[in-house]
């Protein structure tokens, strides 16, 4: 296991910033997926290991699916209170099933790098 430490380790604030970006909380690196779906083990420049042990990604699910569910909360309430009182059903359902479909897709490295990061950023000391 490669596990090389940085001379400063980054703040909390910067360590969550960097998983928003889908990047390593550690060094800031990119590259973290070689797939859209598929992320690697380790950091390929500081060698962080992202999965610790069995079970680390129930996190990102929460993550991602909490994502998903508050973009599909706020375009609800934005296209009701767009169309009220006559609410479409159908056009609504045309918008809203593709979020619910693509949401945890289009969210997944996203919600997975940011785990990481809040992982690192509450369990580890600065």
């Amino acid at each position: 296991m490669n596990d090389r430490r940085a001379s400063s380790a980054p703040s909390r604030g910067r360590q969550l910033a960097r998983g928003l970006g889908m990047r390593c909380p550690r060094c800031g690196s990119g590259n973290l997926f070689h797939h859209w779906l598929h992320m690697v083990p380790n950091c390929p420049h500081c060698g962080l290991v992202f999965e610790r042990k069995d079970g680390d990604w129930t996190g990102a699910l929460v993550i991602n699916f909490a994502l998903t569910v508050a973009v599909f909360v706020v375009v609800l309430i934005a296209l009701v209170a767009a169309t009220a009182p006559q609410i479409p059903v159908a056009p609504l359902l045309a918008v809203l099933v593709p979020i619910t479909a693509l949401g945890p897709v289009v969210g997944y490295p996203v919600s997975k790098t940011l785990w990481v990061a809040i992982e690192r950023a509450v369990l580890d000391p600065l």
